[in-house]
Order: structure tokens, then C-alpha cells, then sequence
């Protein structure tokens, strides 16, 4: 699977526009990276929460945004966002490895919520990461998935917009985020 994401990933650098390739269950995949643009504040205001708190929690500690990558599974994702060792972003390779990702944040794309919704809700806890958020612009809510086992997430905790939402050890607070097609909302 990895040869043909690479041979994907190669195709990907001669297309107009971002792309990024992914590994899921299906198998490998090409998307392309253009996101509205209330999708990247949403991204960028996550990160920003969780930067300022991680260090505190989890000395050494960095919310970034690589691939991430389980070869014994045969995945691979970018999410939007992962709290990660600060090292990990120092090592060779083209992605992290998922057994060091403490968390994932995922804010929901229009044009493919399933990605997050169902394939990657499939992934990540098989990837056995800890703690998955998933933001949905379109309906104002927010899930925190957890407590990994045998390949699934066994708790689900919803909030809305506007919510101080627990995260782990943090907090992310929503007040300041859009939703898609909302004006000042």
C-alpha cells in the first residue's frame, strides 16, 4: 500500500493545487487540500488553544500537522491537527508514527464528511489513538471520541459551538467558531 501512496503522492506533484495522499482501509487515496476558509480558521484556532496548553501537560509535547502513519496496520492520515512529541517532527520518514500521537482533530470538510465521520473514526482508534475530536462546521457540534479498544472508540461525548469542550487534559474553547455558510455565526 505504501509504494502505490508514494507512486500516488509522485502523480499528486505534477496536479494544480494541493493534494494529499491517505491510507485507509480501502486503501490508498488522493485528495485534494483546498478547504474554505472557515475550515482553516476552525483548524487554526484549535491549534492555537492546544499549543498553549500543551507544554504544561505534556512537556516536550507539540500540536503539529503531519501525516501519520501505522505500518503494521498498512495507514496512513493527515489530520488537521495531532499533539505529538516535539522530536517526532525531528525524524526521518514521510510520516509520524501513529503509537505517538496523544491525540487527533479532524474539522468535518462539506464536500467529504464521511472521510472523518466513518473512515477515519474507523482508523485512528485502530491506530490506537487515544483521544479523536471531530469539529463539524456544517451543524455547529462537536464529538470527542475515546477510550480505545479492539479497534474502536468505546465513549463518545457530544458538545455544540460555544461549549468549553474537554479534551484530554485540555480544554478547547468553541465560542469563536464559525460554521460554514453562517454569516458571523
Amino acid at each position: 500500500m505504501r509504494a502505490i501512496a508514494e507512486e500516488l503522492g509522485a502523480h499528486a506533484e505534477r496536479l494544480e493545487g494541493a493534494w494529499s495522499v491517505e491510507i485507509g482501509r480501502s486503501g490508498p487515496a488522493l485528495f485534494r487540500t483546498s478547504a474554505p476558509t472557515r475550515h482553516e480558521g476552525t483548524v487554526r484556532r484549535v491549534r492555537e488553544q492546544l499549543d498553549r496548553q500543551v507544554p504544561s501537560t505534556r512537556p516536550g509535547h507539540v500540536c503539529a500537522r503531519p501525516h501519520v502513519e501505522h505500518p503494521a496496520l498498512g495507514r496512513m492520515r493527515r489530520p488537521d491537527a495531532v499533539v505529538i512529541p516535539e522530536a517526532a517532527l525531528d525524524e526521518e520518514g514521510l510520516a509520524v508514527d501513529a503509537t505517538q500521537v496523544l491525540a487527533a482533530v479532524e474539522i468535518v470538510s462539506p464536500s467529504n464528511p464521511d472521510n472523518d465521520y466513518v473512515e477515519k473514526l474507523d482508523d485512528y482508534p485502530a491506530m490506537d489513538i487515544p483521544l479523536y475530536m471531530i469539529v463539524d462546521p456544517r451543524t455547529g457540534t462537536i464529538e470527542i471520541h475515546s477510550e480505545p479498544c479492539r479497534g474502536r472508540y468505546t465513549r463518545k461525548d457530544p458538545y455544540i459551538y460555544g461549549d468549553s469542550v474537554p479534551f484530554g487534559p485540555w480544554v478547547v474553547d468553541t465560542a469563536a467558531f464559525r460554521r460554514y455558510g453562517k454569516a458571523g455565526n
